[in-house]
């Protein structure tokens, strides 16, 4: 649709309806209507106008999810590239860190204690007995209808739920752990965007799985006596979501290579 000519001839409409409005000089009354009509052709053409302008040559019912995937996707991809810098340049202090400790007793004594520390911090892998917690949401039916008293949000992992499993390791003793392979640490967020997983930048789709490595009896007591946990199982009973606990005999937990969230640092003296 051309938009230009449309807007000019509507004005045109306009300069007549408004013509129309004024008062005839013969003495005859006029109707009611004949003063209505030019009143709705002047709000039409305002209508028009308006609109034309706003859309400014495009559609205004244009559906704009394709933008918002491919703006989803380019954000994917700038964070990939970031978290590859960011190791780049990690890997290039620690080279200037190796060489200035040769010759410099505080660099040394710096560089020694923070490797002490590297394990705690989860910045080196971790191998030893440990469970497995898998979540996944309710199978769909092959009608699409949805059982008896259930909405679509309780045939879906929620955020909570996740954080239930992993809260409950971590209170049951957890060394090291994993969300989906991806090692995370106490600190690390744990958030979710419809039925979907975001960690460190990253998307995830169910099944979740989650692995630590622990005491697997201790870690199962800790499942156990979370209410959250516990919650979810109803869940799983009332509406067929997906609970899997299995012990593993050796988990291999990768080092955390994600950004450190360093806050503030403090020198001793």
């Amino acid at each position: 649709m051309e938009y230009t000519s449309g807007v000019a001839s509507w004005r045109k409409v306009i300069r007549r309806a408004a013509v129309g409005l004024l008062p005839r000089r013969s003495a005859e009354r006029r109707p009611g209507w004949s003063v209505g009509v030019p009143l709705i052709a002047l709000a039409a053409g305002l209508l028009f106008t308006t609109t034309a302008t706003t859309a400014g040559g495009t559609s205004l019912r244009e559906d704009r999810r394709p933008e918002l995937a491919q703006l989803i996707e380019n954000r994917r991809d700038q964070v990939t590239s970031g978290q590859a810098r960011a190791a780049a340049l990690r890997d290039q202090v620690e080279s200037q860190t190796e060489s200035l400790g040769g010759s410099d007793s505080r660099v040394a004594a710096q560089r020694d204690r923070a490797t002490r520390s590297r394990q705690a911090a989860g910045f080196t892998a971790l191998t030893g007995p440990g469970i497995s917690v898998e979540l996944d949401d309710a199978p769909q039916s092959a009608d699409g209808k949805l059982p008896d008293d259930a909405r679509n949000d309780d045939l879906v992992v929620h955020q909570g739920d996740v954080q239930a499993v992993v809260n409950a390791l971590w209170a049951g003793g957890a060394e090291a752990m994993t969300i989906m392979g991806v090692r995370v640490l106490s600190t690390s967020a744990v958030r979710c965007v419809g039925n979907t997983l975001l960690l460190h930048g990253q998307v995830y789709s169910p099944p979740f799985k989650i692995t630590a490595i622990g005491n697997p009896a201790a870690l199962q007591r800790a499942l156990a006596a979370s209410e959250g946990v516990r919650l979810f199982k109803d869940a799983v009973t009332h509406y067929h979501l997906g609970y899997r606990e299995a012990v593993e005999p050796t988990v291999t937990v990768p080092a955390y290579d994600g950004p450190g969230g360093l806050r503030s640092a403090e020198v001793p003296g």
